[in-house]
């Protein structure tokens, strides 16, 4: 895991300097050592900053040369299956000079070709080629998504890097806001790929790669029109459904089993400490259970302890260790040490970035950081086995609204949205406290509804379940939104929708940032290829069964678990964001969302937002979720757009004062 960045500027001036400040940039994310190559003919220059994993020494430098020098090689990230693709490397003559992935990696595309070699790979990765032949510059980013790779141009210069701290780094490179992104943002609390908040870069999204030469790429439209797809989730999934796996629930649970241990196994391999993130939840319990299958001592577990009712997993986890005997470590945090991360997400976040989770996840990393370079996470069970709970109420609103004529269920949410909130209230007081997919059903759930009865199809009422309400900004179609004609029944074309999306640019995009802040890799076995091939192949009812998802791995669990320890419920892993703004943080939301400083440049709507703050503040509705978004995008202004250096206080320097 490392950070990478780099400039294609054409013949003239050395680039160097300049990809050596886009690196600086980065040294949080690669403490170990740093390098630089540049070909000053051909305007050429790459920069690293390295965490070292596997092969510690010198010979698990980057920028790496191929073994006949055509390519150099600059990458974010671990190939997991690396030492299988090396014994058919050798035996094909290819010969290593160490023991590192990267070299592998190298030397699988000299063999094959970086077309033929990408889908042999299973591991995660941000790649920057040069080949040195052509002169041409590929950039790659895996097929889940897991590590970021930005793209920008600043004038004649195309410059990329790993996260926007490097873009920020070069001289000309326009820290001009993308209104299309920024409606993006606050209509779901984060920045879909292709768009970034930057008008003039691009995000890679999952899957893709570019082809670069000098100068041929001048703006932010150009770098879209270039995107190669490498990998193709939809045509994945569609063809894991048109072939399901045939046999008896045992005979599958088996199947998968094996699949999971190998990927397990596969990330297990590291030349520095290693643990894992341990929530009490299904998915980090059965990776954990596994790790301690395979290893050959205990397993180093992590959580946090939150003085939050209602946000503390702690008891479950350490009950859950307990049984699966971890070496296991709890970090207590008291609200005041959550909030103090609050001022540092600009930093670490990078883009405006509202789920925050990231406040808590960050603490967890932090804390394992001190005892562990890497840590193992479940990242990944919901997408592909059915476990969130939206799912399952999008489906119980579709048996009642597909049925009725699109005229009464424009009526019926033009009456949600119109109903008086004591008239709500009662509504959901009478519901005697029936849990939602994230809670409690109240008046403003009730009222979110609204999109979601006038949806024409089960599309558009997932897309309105995901909206997070009243947000002064654009409303352009979801560039993540999943195509028609797939085939896919509604619930896998919500699992689907998850995975072109969320799970890219919310989940992985804040696992990346809340750990590399620190310097600690996080590996997800549940997101390894070949174990969501098999769950595209899946049956239904080995994800959805007895009203509850991820069936399939909680029987896998029960393996290794009593009943019940895994059926005792999981809370959110996240922060009561609508108490704080009520309370220790009013005063600085009332800073950050003035009428005057909205109306600055024009990119918000002052009333709206006064409207929705002042709703909050009065106790009568809860605009946490807008409100949030809202705090984040002017804190990351703050940070980000305001004239002077790119370089302000650094993420590492801020971490050092935070209290442990």
């Amino acid at each position: 895991m490392c950070g990478i960045a780099g400039v294609l500027a054409g013949p003239g001036p050395a680039p160097a300097a300049l990809a050596a400040a886009m690196t600086a940039a980065l040294a949080h994310r690669g403490p170990d050592s740093d390098g630089l190559w540049q070909d000053e003919a051909a305007g050429i220059a790459l920069g690293h900053r390295r965490l070292a994993i596997v092969d510690l020494s010198a010979l698990g430098h980057q920028p790496m040369a191929s073994e006949s020098g055509r390519y150099m090689l600059a990458y974010n990230g671990e190939i997991y299956n690396f030492r299988a693709l090396r014994a058919g490397l050798a035996q094909r003559g290819h010969r290593f000079r160490g023991h590192s992935d990267t070299e592998v990696l190298l030397a699988l595309i000299e063999d094959a070709g970086l077309e033929a070699a990408l889908p042999q790979l299973a591991g995660m990765f941000a790649i920057a080629l040069w080949d040195r032949r052509d002169r041409v510059l590929h950039l790659v980013r895996d097929a889940v998504g897991k590590k970021p790779l930005y793209v920008g141009v600043a004038g004649d210069t195309i410059c990329f890097g790993s996260e926007l701290k490097a873009l920020a780094a070069v001289p000309g490179f326009r820290r001009e806001v993308d209104r299309a992104a920024l409606g993006h943002m606050l209509r779901r609390q984060y920045v879909p790929a292709p768009f970034c908040i930057w008008r003039d870069a691009i995000k890679l999204p999952a899957g893709t790669r570019l082809m670069l030469r000098a100068g041929g790429a001048r703006s932010a439209e150009d770098l879209r029109a270039g995107l190669i797809r490498w990998f193709d989730p939809v045509a994945r999934a569609t063809e894991g459904q048109a072939r399901p796996l045939e046999g008896t629930d045992d005979a599958l649970l088996d199947r998968l089993e094996a699949v999971l241990e190998t990927a397990v196994g596969e990330r297990m391999i590291a030349d520095v400490p290693l643990g894992a993130f341990l929530s009490g939840g299904v998915d980090s319990s059965l990776v954990v259970a596994l790790m301690g299958r395979l290893g050959g001592g205990k397993v180093r577990t992590f959580t946090a302890a939150f003085g939050e009712a209602g946000f503390d997993e702690s008891g479950k986890a350490g009950a859950v260790a307990r049984h699966l005997g971890t070496e296991h470590l709890t970090l207590p945090v008291s609200a005041d040490e959550a909030r103090a991360v609050i001022p540092l997400l600009p930093d670490i976040a990078d883009e405006p970035f509202a789920d925050a989770s990231i406040i808590p996840g960050f603490l967890i990393c932090r804390l394992a950081r001190q005892d562990v370079t890497v840590a193992l996470s479940g990242d990944g069970g919901d997408e592909s086995f059915g476990g969130y709970g939206r799912y399952l109420l999008a489906a119980r609103l579709g048996r009642r609204l597909d049925p009725l004529p699109q005229w009464a269920r424009d009526l019926g949410g033009w009456g949600l949205d119109h109903a008086p909130a004591g008239l709500l209230s009662a509504l959901a007081g009478a519901g005697g406290g029936q849990a939602g997919y994230r809670g409690a059903v109240t008046a403003d759930r009730l009222r979110k509804l609204a999109g979601c009865v006038r949806a024409p199809g089960p599309d558009a009422r997932y897309a309105a379940l995901q909206d997070i309400g009243a947000v002064p900004g654009r409303r352009d179609p979801w560039p993540g939104a999943v195509p028609p004609g797939t085939g896919l029944d509604a619930m896998h074309r919500m699992m689907l929708a998850d995975t072109l999306s969320y799970l890219p640019d919310d989940v992985l995009a804040k696992v990346d940032r809340a750990s590399m802040a620190v310097a600690l890799e996080a590996r997800a076995p549940l997101l390894d290829g070949r174990v969501m091939d098999l769950a595209w192949r899946l049956p239904l009812r080995m994800k959805l069964r007895d009203g509850r998802g991820k069936w399939a791995l909680r029987k896998l669990l029960e393996r290794h678990l009593p009943a019940g320890l895994i059926d005792q419920g999981k809370e959110g892993f996240s922060v009561p964001v609508a108490d704080w703004l009520r309370g220790p943080l009013r005063d600085w939301g009332d800073g950050l969302l003035t009428a005057a400083r909205v109306r600055e440049d024009g990119l918000l709507d002052p009333d709206l937002t006064a409207r929705l703050w002042r709703e909050h503040q009065s106790g009568g509705r809860n605009h946490a979720a807008p409100l949030w978004s809202l705090l984040m995008f002017r804190a990351w202004q703050d940070r980000w757009q305001t004239p002077g250096p790119a370089a302000r206080p650094a993420v590492p320097e801020a971490l050092a004062a935070l209290p442990r």
